[in-house]
């Protein structure tokens, strides 16, 4: 959860706290991520009003915005968002003020652009997602509600996150297996072993590159030399994608990428410098790595857009 300032954007608190996942589990069932949001948004939230009230005593909710579902699209739904939604509307309730809906992969991308104003703002621009449930390549304009989004590609099968949490746990580590998965590839620097990138247009397959991680495991590749590939797997197909998305659309600048995989310092990396020799018109912008595993941020910044567009008082939180 996060709360912003209506006067100036600016984060007045910011409270998480990760959804506990069985050793060896490669995520949660549907019905176990709602049981654990609705059970944990209590001690989140407190957390959160403690920070505002110890800042400023006199702060108000003015809006809740909510991601209501996965992506902008009618058919996008998950029934975990509606733990959200529910906390949402009652606290609106309780506090008076409007709720706004917005989505998970909408609240990515302005999370990220919450700290590229400069670079972003007004224009078009690619946005990659790369998280345990999306591997979209967008061309994204931001709007008063949220973003127009133009889907370029999306994930052929695993997706990016998914990618590195099953070869995490089949390492031993525990999910989400992303930090853990980063250390083990800092151990090793140059190494031999590749793991192929398949891309089809701006549609990325990692149920290949996961299956040769998997084999190599098995047949004694040391987890860092793995780990490696995997990161270096992962950038070298958001690049290809970019590729072709950059001939589709040529006068595009900048591509943010979003989603908890982009906290990743060496895809990033990876990413920025094979961008830099092979487009590099194409500048590559990312989020400090808290921000791109956490959303909230940027539903919230939605939601106060949105308020401002309607020259309405606004925010999360009234001075």
């Amino acid at each position: 959860m996060c709360a912003v300032r209506l006067s100036d954007g600016r984060v007045a608190a910011d409270s998480r706290k990760l959804l506990p996942v069985p050793l060896g589990d490669k995520g949660l069932r549907q019905s176990d991520a709602l049981f654990f949001h609705v059970q944990q948004m209590p001690e989140v939230f407190a957390r959160l009003r403690q920070q505002l009230t110890a800042e400023d005593p006199d702060a108000e909710f003015a809006l809740v915005s909510v991601s209501a579902h996965p992506r902008p699209l009618m058919r996008s739904y998950m029934p975990v968002f509606k733990a959200g939604v529910s906390f949402a509307e009652t606290l609106a309730l309780m506090a008076n003020v409007p709720v706004y809906r917005t989505s998970h992969q909408e609240g990515h991308i302005a999370a990220a652009e919450y700290f590229l104003e400069e670079a972003t703002s007004g224009n078009s621009h690619f946005a990659v997602h790369l998280s345990g449930g999306t591997t979209d390549v967008l061309l994204a304009r931001r709007t008063e509600f949220g973003y127009n989004v133009s889907l370029l590609g999306e994930g052929l099968d695993l997706h990016a996150g998914q990618f590195v949490d099953r070869v995490g746990v089949a390492m031993g580590f525990a999910f989400p297996a992303g930090p853990m998965l980063e250390r083990a590839a800092n151990e090793t620097v140059n190494s031999e072993f590749r793991l192929p990138s398949r891309v089809q247009e701006c549609r990325i397959s990692f149920s290949g590159p996961c299956s040769a991680a998997l084999r190599a495991l098995d047949t004694g590749t040391p987890q860092a030399e793995v780990a490696l590939a995997v990161e270096n797997c992962i950038a070298n197909s958001v690049v290809k994608a970019l590729l072709h998305a950059s001939k589709l659309h040529p006068h595009t600048r900048f591509a943010v990428i979003a989603g908890g995989v982009a906290a990743n310092a060496q895809i990033r990396h990876r990413i920025a410098h094979r961008l830099a020799v092979l487009v590099p018109s194409l500048r590559p912008l990312f989020a400090p790595p808290e921000f791109s595993r956490d959303n909230a941020l940027g539903v919230a910044t939605i939601g106060r857009r949105f308020m401002l567009g309607k020259h309405a008082a606004v925010g999360t939180v009234k001075r």
